[in-house]
């Protein structure tokens, strides 16, 4: 009976055995899949969710072995034999089963799956699924709102978008109306600022051909009195008188500029009035209407042109006129003294005289080989002086439009020509560092200036006409007596950069300097003293005082014509 017995428990823990192998299998395969889907949604859950504070430890009941609970169970119901029997039965099975498992080739599990246990891991497992659920849900929800939120705001946007784009699109529209509208009245307005240009250049001709007139008209009054004095006979009846030839007065008229010398203002500090962009490459020259406040500038874009400075408060001067013809570089321009004509000369070698009234060039001088670098008007206007490259000064006669004189003395290239007032005496600067003194009547050189260590670029009388000065390209500064050519009476340096050009006031108190490094200084001749004014981005290559010394005119490579008072 006992083997009986023990043969069916066997075969029952053998079915057994095998069935809760496999079902332990399957339920390890799934909770393992069930243990990773539990781990990837905390991990997801804790990314999305801020972190929580932990909950102590739970310590798990484990409910007891099957074993455990068939002895407790024989033992409170007092079956003791019963005890032993399964006790003696299912440790001597336990040991063939081990036995036997030693002997397989592959090891099997060897426990039997506890069905309760894994149901309640089961189950708390779905109440975590079942919860991390309904965060989800709440968190779709969420999603749901804000993209219906944001549906909304692209809706209000795109509206607005639109609004906008259709304002822009009627704005654009407008302006094309406006522009045609513009463009349909540029006609008309160009042929009003043309008729105002022509307009302000006939006034202005009209006011040279009317000083010139009444030049001419007064000059021609004073001719008949003086002849009206002198050829008058006696009167019929009364004996004659022995007559008396006396040589005729002198009937050119004085030098008017020299009521200034003594008299006239002095002003030792200028300021920068305005600027005026006269051309775009840079300006070789300028020179100041003899009676009226006009500007003519000379420059290397082969033109020149005619400013009316700014007065009253103004800051913008204006341009009256310009012309054209040379086919190089201008180097410097000069005003006929009746105030009608301009010369000017060129790197073209040739020289030109412009007539205001005519609009055109009316002589062109021929007779440099190499261009030519500066010209001066006889006070009379009826003689002109140049110098060239070639070493030479030509004097010229306007009315015969021929050349007078060829003067030859220079070794070097001759910088600077300079009629004095109301004389014949002609002044010459060059680049071999000496000047030079001219009778024009004669055409020979009366006096030699020596002096300078460097190449001299430009001279200029005072108007009393006793002091002269010249600079070179070191920035020394000399001046002279034209009484006394031993050697020069004063020397101020205003470099180390080049000296270009000099101007003395109408007084004869201060002389104005153009110098390479981009200032014009003003020096006080009785003490020497040296200001700066500053205003050019580039060197300075002319500047000239007005009429009454109140304003100083500078022009430098920048193409700006400062004006300072």
């Amino acid at each position: 009976m006992s083997a009986k017995w023990k043969e069916i428990v066997e075969r029952k823990k053998n079915e057994v055995f095998s069935k809760g192998q496999e079902r332990s299998e399957e339920v390890e395969e799934d909770l393992e899949e069930a243990m990773r889907e539990a781990a990837f949604s905390a991990a997801s859950r804790r990314k999305h969710e801020p972190p929580k504070q932990q909950d102590p430890p739970m310590i798990p009941r484990i409910p007891e072995a099957v074993d455990d609970f068939l002895r407790n169970f024989l033992r409170r119901l007092g079956m003791k034999q019963t005890l032993k029997s399964f006790e003696a039965e299912w440790y001597g099975s336990a040991m063939k089963l081990q036995t036997d498992s030693l002997r397989m080739t592959s090891p099997g599990v060897c426990f039997i799956p506890d069905a309760l246990t894994h149901r309640q891991l089961l189950h708390s497992e779905l109440e975590e699924v079942c919860r991390e659920t309904d965060l989800l849900r709440e968190e779709v929800l969420k999603a749901g709102e804000s993209m219906a939120r944001i549906k909304t705001e692209r809706d209000f946007h795109r509206c607005q978008y639109n609004r906008v784009l259709e304002e822009k699109n009627r704005l654009k529209e407008d302006c094309t109306k406006l522009k045609k509208h513009l463009q349909s009245f540029e006609p008309a307005l160009k042929q009003l600022e043309d008729k105002y240009q022509t307009a302000v250049s006939q006034k202005m001709l009209i006011s040279l051909e009317k000083d010139r007139v009444k030049n001419s008209t007064n000059t021609q009054r004073s001719q008949e009195k003086s002849q009206c004095k002198t050829e008058g006979g006696p009167r019929s009846g009364s004996p004659k008188k022995p007559t008396f030839s006396r040589p005729p007065k002198k009937t050119e008229p004085p030098d008017p500029h020299l009521a200034q010398i003594s008299f006239g203002p002095y002003k030792s500090s200028f300021s920068l009035s305005s600027s005026i962009r006269a051309h775009h490459l840079p300006i070789s020259c300028i020179h100041l209407h003899p009676t009226k406040m006009i500007l003519a500038s000379a420059s290397d874009d082969c033109n020149w042109r005619l400013w009316a400075l700014p007065s009253d408060g103004e800051k913008v001067g204006q341009m009256v006129l310009t012309g054209e013809g040379h086919s190089d570089w201008l180097s410097s321009c000069s005003f006929h003294p009746d105030g009608a004509k301009l010369a000017t000369t060129s790197g073209d070698t040739t020289v030109r005289l412009w007539d205001f009234s005519r609009g055109r060039c009316v002589l062109m001088l021929s007779g440099h080989t190499q261009p030519t670098w500066g010209c001066s008007f006889h006070s009379y206007g009826q003689f002109l002086a140049s110098c060239s490259s070639d070493k030479t000064a030509k004097v010229w006669d306007l009315n015969k439009e021929s050349c007078c004189f060829t003067l030859r003395r220079h070794t070097a290239s001759v910088n600077s020509v300079c009629f004095l007032p109301f004389s014949d005496l002609l002044l010459t600067c060059s680049a071999d560092k000496t000047l030079c003194l001219w009778d024009t009547r004669q055409g020979v050189c009366t006096a030699t200036f020596q002096g300078h260590q460097h190449p001299c670029n430009h001279t200029a009388f005072s108007l009393a006409g006793n002091i002269t000065a010249s600079c070179d390209s070191n920035g020394v500064v000399n001046l002279w007596d034209i009484r006394k050519s031993s050697s020069a009476t004063a020397e101020v340096d205003v470099g180390p950069q080049a000296a270009n050009q000099v101007a003395f006031s109408p007084s004869g108190k201060t002389l104005a300097v153009a110098c390479s490094d981009g200032d014009v200084r003003l020096v006080e001749l009785d003490s020497l003293v040296v200001s700066s004014l500053s205003g050019h981005s580039d060197g300075v290559q002319s500047v000239i005082f007005d009429h009454m010394g109140d304003t100083v005119i500078s022009a430098g490579s920048d193409g700006m014509i400062n004006v300072w008072l």
